[in-house]
């Protein structure tokens, strides 16, 4: 596997476009998150990495959502290209991660996910 990652520079409109499609829902579950950690043990990737944090659904959602929000979608290719490895390699999106006051990560996740793919950052698989 490797991979894609667009040299072109970051379109901040388009992204925050998509980020605003959720900005309430955003900023009430980063407002939310009480950084309690009880969703960590609902994530079978954190508990099979020997409980590595970067591995816990609340790191991965605050990495990757939390600096989009932050930067207000001003973000560069190195920012997508730390968030690439949060939102794909550890995290599979199984929807098992449970947040006791109702965040509902896996959303939050996919948002992630879906500004990185509009700007070209996402894995690709080669064939052999």
């Amino acid at each position: 596997m490797f991979w894609k990652q667009s040299t072109t520079g970051v379109n901040t409109k388009e992204v925050k476009a998509i980020l605003d499609e959720k900005k309430a829902k955003m900023k009430l579950s980063l407002k939310a998150c009480a950084h309690c950690t009880l969703c960590a043990e609902s994530c079978f990737l954190f508990m099979g990495r020997n409980k590595d944090p970067k591995y816990m659904p609340s790191y991965k959602f605050l990495n990757s959502v939390g600096v989009l929000y932050k930067k207000k979608g001003k973000v560069d290719r190195l920012d997508l290209g730390e968030m690439r490895d949060l939102i794909w390699e550890r995290c599979v999106l199984c929807t098992r991660c449970y947040c006791p006051v109702g965040i509902d990560i896996p959303d939050m996740i996919a948002l992630a996910r879906r500004v990185c793919r509009s700007q070209g950052v996402y894995p690709q698989y080669e064939r052999d």
